[in-house]
């Protein structure tokens, strides 16, 4: 039967309706196979890398308040250190005469000429850019001291305002004598007003010479541990659930220098007998992180070390010739890793045991050297052949890391011995990484060695080593965590190739003056921190990983993605980043999901690019949580314009 004329037309706009409202709905596609897995991913998938660089350990993560307190940062004067008052009353100077120890070659004299309760003499240390005053709390300040004869104290320790006339804090240690000797008290606030702007002072009541070492002053630390870590820093580093961390770092292992590099063994026992060493990045390391303390630094966060020795290379070209010149530096490595994973039945098992933890530590990555592709020389393949041996005899479980990964050209990477893994250190800009994400680790040789890509940062538009990037803010954009974000998920797609993977630099001291390089994932000063977008973002992806990589096929639209599965909870993770102006309408397909809860959470980071946290505003830029619904195989869901977003769906 024929429709009549009369219906024709209303049949027709009807069909058109139909059309349109299909051609509307066919949004792009994102495509996930959840039938079977297309991988595992690594168990070490996200950590962290640091060295000392932006103040990351003195003044950072290190709790260290003082400035300075071995008197060893310059050698003509005592910087950071002023006399109190600044008049003839009192004087100061180093001291090469009266040494402590046998490796701290100097010491802080005091010539307090006048000196009364009313009118007190001392000296005073203006911390790293302030003293951070917190309301009732308590400190631990000591120091090595001693006194010409005729004066036994008291030593006044006070925390104070910059201009003295507020004492935040005090107390006294009486008892000097003409000999060394420590002391140690502790000072306690009351309901003060938070602040930075104070120092910490040091005086006598009446005329002294006395002389000073090693003076300390640390506030509450991580699980109240001595020579410990800064609470808030540690809290952000365990929130991004890190499976390593690569230590000591970076440059900071090379050093400038082959005697400036991090010499493990002089970074062990009392901080009293710690000299320090010129870092490279133009000041003064403590040593108080020393070896111990990277390690119970992964202690504390429940991941593994990863340990990079120093191989005969430092930055300014200096290297060690292979063969018998290296083989000091070899052994010194080998007792490294002995000083990490021996029995206390061990020389260097024994000496860890002294210093406090008898049991070893699980060490599984050796990394040799550092960027070791800035080698003029061309004697990393044979400094890596000569580690790698030595190490591989004597530890055949460890697993070798090279410096040169596969993204430098072929003529300088290693040859004579196949690495376990390669180092490949990436810093892009966030367009670069956008660009790069989707294809990049696709096509290596999964027969080759496992990646670790060992440095990784998007910055916007200006070069971290370009001058201009002074000018910028020390943490990144909105528009760099969209990079980040995009780098991430190519990295989960291919984490059966990328067994780790950390982003650098970690962490920044925003004040003018103690950073080299932007951008850094964690801002602070003396009293604040916060995390930068590209922080929520790298807390997203970490918190939010499965063991299983599902595959996943974005069509038609610019939003990239990744997806992992928990094979024990069936959970499902959706990472989706949309790095456009407008928002993306998609349709995802889950193939082979047998079950899916009908609600699902979604973490959403979106903001104008431009946008950033300070010291200031830490919160401008925070992931916000919500609810969606409707969740079937086959769902649509928007991603808002400018953000990344991680879907989490309970799957049967």
């Amino acid at each position: 039967m024929k429709p009549s004329r009369s219906l024709l037309p209303r049949l027709f706009f009807a069909a058109s309706g139909l059309l349109a409202a299909h051609i509307a709905a066919a949004d792009p596609v994102i495509t996930v196979d959840a039938g079977m897995a297309a991988g595992k991913v690594s168990p070490t998938f996200y950590g962290l890398m640091t060295e000392e660089i932006n103040h990351c350990y003195d003044g950072g993560l290190y709790a260290e308040l003082v400035q300075n307190r071995m008197f060893m940062d310059d050698p003509a004067t005592p910087v950071h250190w002023s006399a109190l008052p600044a008049s003839a009353a009192a004087a100061i100077a180093l001291d090469p005469k009266q040494p402590p120890n046998s490796r701290i070659p100097v010491s802080l004299r005091l010539d307090a000429s006048s000196a009364s309760a009313a009118a007190p003499a001392g000296i005073a240390n203006e911390g790293y850019w302030g003293f951070p005053v917190i309301p009732a709390t308590r400190y631990h300040a000591s120091f090595y001291a001693k006194a010409a004869p005729g004066f036994t104290g008291p030593v006044t320790v006070s925390l104070q305002s910059e201009d003295g006339a507020t004492v935040y804090a005090t107390g006294q240690i009486s008892g000097l004598t003409t000999a060394w000797a420590p002391y140690d008290l502790t000072i306690a606030t009351a309901q003060v007003q938070p602040t930075t702007k104070a120092r910490l002072v040091l005086t006598v009541s009446a005329p002294a010479t006395i002389w000073f070492s090693c003076v300390s002053l640390f506030p509450p630390t991580w699980k109240d541990q001595p020579n410990g870590f800064r609470k808030d820093l540690m809290q952000m580093l365990i929130d991004m659930h890190p499976q390593f961390l690569r230590f000591p770092g970076g440059n900071y292992l090379e050093g400038d220098t082959i005697e400036t590099r991090f010499d493990w063994k002089k970074t062990l026992g009392p901080i009293s007998q710690r000299p320090g060493h010129q870092g490279p990045w133009s000041y003064r390391s403590t040593d108080g992180m020393g070896l111990l303390e990277f390690l119970l630094w992964c202690e504390d966060m429940n991941a593994r070390p990863v340990l990079a020795v120093y191989a005969g290379y430092s930055l300014r070209g200096a290297h060690v010739t292979p063969g018998p010149d290296l083989d000091p530096y070899v052994q010194d490595a080998l007792d490294e890793i002995e000083y990490v994973t021996g029995s206390a039945a061990t020389k260097w098992g024994a000496e860890r045991a002294r210093d406090g933890h008898p049991a070893p530590f699980n060490l599984q990555y050796i990394e040799i050297g550092n960027e070791d592709f800035f080698d003029k020389s061309g004697t990393y393949d044979a400094r890596f052949k000569q580690f790698h041996d030595a190490i591989k005899e004597r530890y055949p479980q460890l697993l070798c890391i090279s410096t040169v990964g596969f993204e430098q050209p072929a003529r300088i990477r290693v040859h004579t011995r196949t690495p376990d893994a390669v180092d490949e250190h990436y810093y892009r800009s966030a367009a670069e990484f956008l660009k790069m994400a989707p294809s990049h680790y696709e096509h290596y040789n999964r027969g080759g060695p496992a990646i670790f890509v060992g440095e990784w940062a998007a910055f916007e538009d200006i070069k971290p080593w370009d001058p201009r990037s002074k000018g910028l803010p020390p943490t990144p954009s909105m528009k760099s965590a969209l990079g980040d974000a995009a780098w991430m998920a190519g990295m989960e797609r291919n984490s059966d190739l990328i067994v780790m993977n950390c982003y650098a630099p970690l962490f920044v001291n925003v004040n003018p003056g103690a950073y080299q390089w932007r951008p850094d994932l964690v801002g602070y000063d003396a009293l604040r921190s916060f995390g930068s977008p590209s922080y929520y973002a790298l807390c997203m992806f970490s918190q939010n990983l499965g063991d299983e990589i599902l595959k996943v096929t974005p069509a038609g639209t610019p939003v990239q993605a990744a997806v992992s599965r928990d094979s024990r909870t069936r959970e499902i993770f959706i990472k989706l980043i949309n790095p456009g102006g407008t928002d993306e309408p998609v349709t995802i397909d889950l193939d082979g999901a047998s079950f899916l809860a009908p609600t699902a959470t979604a973490l959403t980071l979106a903001a104008d690019p431009d946008a950033t946290n300070s010291i200031d505003d830490p919160k401008k830029v925070i992931p916000v949580s919500s609810t969606v619904t409707g969740i079937r195989p086959s769902f649509p869901y928007t991603v808002p314009a400018h953000a990344i977003v991680v879907l989490k769906l309970k799957a049967g």
